[in-house]
C-alpha cells in the first residue's frame, strides 16, 4: 500500500476512534457528571463542560500495529502538549484537566510514566522533559520544545500538574465490547448486537451534528434518556425501526417499484406524484423492514399476519361505507373522488399498529400498500375489475400475502 494511502487510513481510523471513545467517555463517566455535558471538536477533541466551560480537555491518540512509542522525544507527547501551549491556558493552575488518551503504553522512567494516575511525579516529568526538550535534533517536535522552553520552570510545573496520561487505553476494535459492558443493566434480554449497532448509530448522529456545529455538546442525562428510549423499543409491546428514511436510495428504488401493481392503484384514484414516491419508499421500507425483524426474530410470520389480517379487516369496513355512499349512476370523477378520499384516509388511520406502543407510521402505510400490490384491498370502486384487465388474470380473493 503507497505510504499515503496508509497515512489516511490511519487517520481515519484516529478519527474515528476520538468520535467512539468519546461516547464510551460519555457512558462511563455520566453517573458521577449528571450535570455535565461531553463535547467534539469544540474545546479538544473531547471535552467536558459545565455551564459552558470546560472542566476537562481530552486528546486520543491511537495507533495501528506496532504501538508508536510514548519516550520523552516521541511526537504524541510534544504534539499534544503544544496543542494544550496554544489552546489551554497553561500557565493557569485552575485551568481545565488535560488528559491524554493513547493506545501506546508508556514505559517506566518516562515522563509519561511520571504522570499517569498510579505513578504521579510531576516533578520528575518537569526534569525529563525540560531535558529532552534541550536535547532533541528532531524538526516534527522543535516548535513544540521551543514552546514549553519558554516557560518558566514553575509554569512547566503548572502545565504538567494538570496532565494525566492514560495510556495503554483500548484500541478501536474494542471499544464495542466496552460499551456492551458499560450498558449490560440496560440490555435486552435478546437481540443485544442489534440493540448495541442502534446505540451506534444513534451517536453517530449526535457526533455528527457535534462536527458540524448544529450542536455544542450532549449532556449526561441526554444520553441516559437516548439509551432508554432504544432500549424501550425492545420491550414486548414495541419493536425497533431499523431501517431509516435515511437509508433509502428513493430514485434506485422508484425505478424498481415504479410499475408494480400498488402504484397503478394509485394512479387510478389520480394520487400525485409527490405522494406516489412517498407510497413506494414507504412499501420498500415495510417489506425490508419485516424481512429484517423476522430475521432478528423479533417478530414471527403469525403475528406479522394477524396485522394484516387487521389492516384488511378495516379496509373492508371502510371500502363498503365508500360503496355506500356512492350513488348507482356515479361517473368516473366521482369514483376518482371516493377512492382518493379513502386512500388518504386509511393512509392517515393509526387505528391499527403491528404492536400496541409500535406508532412508526410507515410500517403501517407500507403493508396496506402490500396487500394493494397482492391484490388483497384498492382505492378505486372498480379496482378489481381494473386489475383483471391490468393483469389479464382473475383478481384474487382477499387472503393473506405471501412472505413478509
Amino acid at each position: 500500500m503507497p505510504a499515503g494511502q496508509h497515512d489516511a487510513s490511519a487517520s481515519a481510523i484516529g478519527y474515528l476512534y476520538q468520535v467512539n471513545w468519546c461516547l464510551v467517555e460519555l457512558l462511563q463517566r455520566a453517573p458521577d457528571r449528571p450535570d455535565q455535558a461531553i463535547s467534539l471538536e469544540t474545546h479538544d477533541d473531547v471535552a467536558w463542560e459545565e455551564s459552558g466551560s470546560p472542566t476537562e480537555l481530552l486528546q486520543t491518540k491511537h495507533h495501528v500495529g506496532a504501538a508508536m512509542g510514548l519516550g520523552d522525544k516521541h511526537a504524541d507527547i510534544w504534539k499534544t502538549l503544544l496543542v494544550w501551549m496554544n489552546t489551554a491556558q497553561p500557565t493557569d493552575p485552575q485551568g481545565p484537566a488535560l488528559i491524554l488518551v493513547t493506545t501506546s503504553v508508556a514505559p517506566a522512567g518516562t515522563a509519561a510514566h511520571a504522570l499517569r494516575r498510579d505513578t504521579r511525579n510531576t516533578q520528575a516529568a518537569v526534569i525529563k522533559l525540560a531535558d529532552a526538550a534541550r536535547t532533541s535534533i528532531s524538526e516534527s517536535t522543535e516548535k513544540a520544545r521551543k514552546r514549553f522552553l519558554a516557560l518558566t520552570e514553575a509554569e512547566q510545573q503548572t502545565l504538567l500538574g494538570r496532565v494525566t496520561v492514560v495510556d495503554g487505553a483500548l484500541g478501536i476494535d474494542d471499544l464495542d465490547q466496552k460499551l456492551a459492558k458499560i450498558l449490560w443493566a440496560a440490555m435486552p434480554h435478546a437481540n443485544q448486537e442489534l440493540f448495541l449497532a442502534m446505540v451506534w448509530r444513534w451517536w453517530s448522529g449526535v457526533a455528527l451534528d457535534m462536527l458540524r456545529g448544529r450542536r455544542q455538546m450532549v449532556g449526561a442525562g441526554e444520553a441516559q434518556a437516548a439509551i432508554s428510549h432504544l432500549r424501550d423499543q425492545f420491550s414486548d409491546d414495541n419493536l425497533p425501526t431499523t431501517v431509516e428514511l435515511s437509508d433509502v436510495d428513493e430514485n434506485h428504488i422508484i425505478a424498481m417499484h415504479g410499475e408494480d401493481v400498488f402504484v397503478h392503484q394509485m394512479r387510478w384514484v389520480a394520487c400525485n406524484e409527490v405522494n406516489l414516491r412517498k407510497a413506494i419508499v414507504d412499501y420498500y421500507r415495510a417489506v425490508t423492514q419485516a424481512t429484517k425483524w423476522i430475521t432478528e426474530d423479533l417478530i414471527g410470520l403469525h403475528e406479522l399476519e394477524k396485522f394484516e389480517d387487521n389492516l384488511r379487516d378495516e379496509w373492508d369496513r371502510a371500502f363498503a361505507d365508500m360503496i355506500e355512499d356512492l350513488s348507482l349512476d356515479a361517473d368516473e370523477d366521482a369514483k376518482i373522488a371516493a377512492g382518493k378520499a379513502l386512500l388518504r384516509r386509511l393512509r392517515d388511520s393509526t387505528a391499527v399498529n403491528v404492536r400496541p406502543r409500535y406508532n412508526d407510521a410507515f410500517f403501517a402505510r407500507g403493508r396496506r400498500h402490500v396487500l394493494a400490490d397482492h391484490r388483497d384491498i384498492g382505492w378505486h370502486p372498480d379496482f378489481q375489475s381494473r386489475l383483471e384487465e391490468l393483469l389479464s388474470v382473475p383478481a384474487a380473493l382477499p387472503g393473506a400475502p405471501e412472505g413478509p
